[in-house]
């Protein structure tokens, strides 16, 4: 069995347990952030070792799968989502729509559309990194000298308008690590945007299109 062959057989095995690892990351995470101070000692000590683990069930996974594939960089030019989840593991969620092709393809019935597929990574992607950017930048900024998040119900409101890319200015990190998760969060919001709107608007014109072709010439 030749090694691509060998690498999708192991994505097959890998993708629940991982996105689970995935879950469990985000949880922890967010219980570490929202929970402290008043989380015990016992309890922060969990939080880290669940994040680790997860951290290394997705290297071991990544390692493995570039190593089945046989083409060195050539996997990570080819596999960017992938990348970016062994840094952020809580985006693995965003490999349903993957996922769920493959069953598709099983059965033999038709693949998603492209522009469902990008509703779905756009609609997924906002929701996981407007959370994860509200936990990190609360995370950072709460107690901070003349800090404007003091709440997660603030950071929150402030990463809805950033990735928005609306930016009313009322609330905003003031720590260096709080303006660069800023700076990551405001780049997703104009990628994720830009990507929705590109979409829409092919959408659109496909859609006029198709009406002009079976529209009757007029006189």
């Amino acid at each position: 069995m030749d090694d691509h062959s060998r690498e999708a057989r192991w994505e097959r095995r890998t993708d629940a347990p991982l996105t689970l690892a995935s879950l469990l990351y985000l949880a922890a995470y967010a219980v570490r952030v929202l929970a402290d101070p008043s989380l015990p000692e016992a309890g922060r000590a969990a939080c880290h070792a669940v994040l680790l683990a997860a951290w290394a069930v997705f290297a071991v996974d990544y390692a493995v799968r570039w190593r089945l594939s046989g083409r060195r960089l050539g996997f990570v030019r080819g596999h960017l989502l992938d990348t970016v989840v062994l840094a952020l593991p809580l985006l693995r969620p965003l490999r349903f729509v993957k996922t769920y092709e493959r069953v598709k393809r099983r059965h033999g019935l038709p693949r998603l559309s492209l522009y469902a597929r990008v509703i779905f990574y756009a609609g997924t992607s906002t929701l996981l990194l407007g959370f994860a950017g509200a936990l990190a930048v609360y995370d950072h900024e709460r107690g901070a000298p003349g800090a404007t998040i003091h709440t997660f119900g603030d950071a929150v409101w402030w990463t809805c308008s950033t990735l928005s890319t609306v930016g009313y200015g009322d609330v905003a990190p003031v720590t260096p690590v709080g303006r660069l998760i800023a700076v990551g969060v405001m780049a997703c919001g104009l990628a994720l945007l830009g990507a929705v709107t590109g979409s829409f608007s092919s959408w659109l014109l496909q859609v006029f299109s198709r009406e002009d072709e079976e529209r009757p010439p007029g006189r």
